[in-house]
């Protein structure tokens, strides 16, 4: 009887998984096909006749060259930003006790149920009035902003965890504030800042709304996923050049969680464990 249930739990686990799986597996296959067969032979995962004509005519035709870079440029810089933010914001929530600091923390995290919606016309004056707007580096202000209450609770929790001896001993040796922080909490929270990496980048990666709001005069500003975007054209829709973009863009998230999905996978349980 046991068997017979393990057996149908896998079963049902294995059918889960490839009904999960199969929206980018079939991405993946269309991207290689041409137009014809991807309207007769659309279900077929393995192309007939393989072809990188789309992945190609995506990456020049559709300026995904230019996208590319802006999206990794827009990616790193956000990701440095909010990981300096966060890390030290989690840092004095998470070892220091202050009046008003639950005052603080439920600000936060009652930030965590504002739509983004809400806040684009204040983010759109705030990029104009500095001067940025059309420009990449309002793009990067404009995303590494925010609460982020997430990254912060999980450098807080990690933070809290860590011995006070530490801290007094590295206090002893005349370290202050900063150097305390860099040279010897921030090294620990290497599980932590690796969540927070790959998090961080797959939404900066991903970001539509902000991007677009803030770049309409310059489209050579996008970033991947608003670049996709130009390839729905007005009368005829290119879905083979589509799907050559969505794997083209959705390539580096793949491996950079390859790169970091041990870190990531220690944050989260140590985390969870605080």
């Amino acid at each position: 009887m046991r068997i017979l249930k393990n057996s149908l739990f896998h079963a049902v686990m294995i059918a889960f998984c490839i009904a999960w799986i199969y929206p980018f597996l079939w991405m993946v296959s269309a991207s290689f096909k041409t137009q014809s067969e991807f309207f007769t032979n659309g279900l077929k995962l393995i192309p007939s006749s393989p072809s990188m004509e789309n992945l190609i005519r995506a990456w020049n035709e559709a300026n995904f060259e230019r996208y590319f870079l802006n999206s990794v440029i827009l990616s790193i810089s956000t990701i440095l930003i909010v990981l300096v933010a966060t890390a030290t914001c989690g840092y004095v929530l998470g070892r220091y006790v202050f009046k008003g600091k639950k005052i603080v923390m439920g600000l936060l995290v009652a930030s965590m149920f504002v739509p983004m919606e809400f806040a684009i016309i204040p983010i759109y004056d705030l990029i104009k009035n500095m001067g940025l707007l059309n420009n990449l580096m309002g793009v990067i202000l404009a995303e590494a902003g925010g609460v982020h209450i997430i990254f912060i609770l999980l450098f807080a929790t990690f933070f809290g965890q860590i011995p006070k001896e530490l801290e007094e001993a590295s206090i002893m040796d005349g370290s202050g504030f900063f150097r305390t922080f860099a040279s010897i909490m921030l090294p620990l929270s290497k599980p932590i800042v690796g969540s927070v990496t790959i998090m961080q980048f797959i939404w900066s990666w991903n970001s539509f709304m902000v991007p677009l709001i803030l770049t309409l005069s310059k489209p050579d500003l996008r970033p991947l996923a608003v670049g996709l975007y130009a390839l729905r054209g007005e009368n005829v829709v290119d879905w083979t050049g589509i799907a050559a973009g969505g794997t083209i863009a959705i390539l580096p998230i793949i491996i950079v969680f390859l790169f970091l999905q041990r870190y990531f996978v220690d944050g989260i349980a140590g985390a969870v464990k605080g």
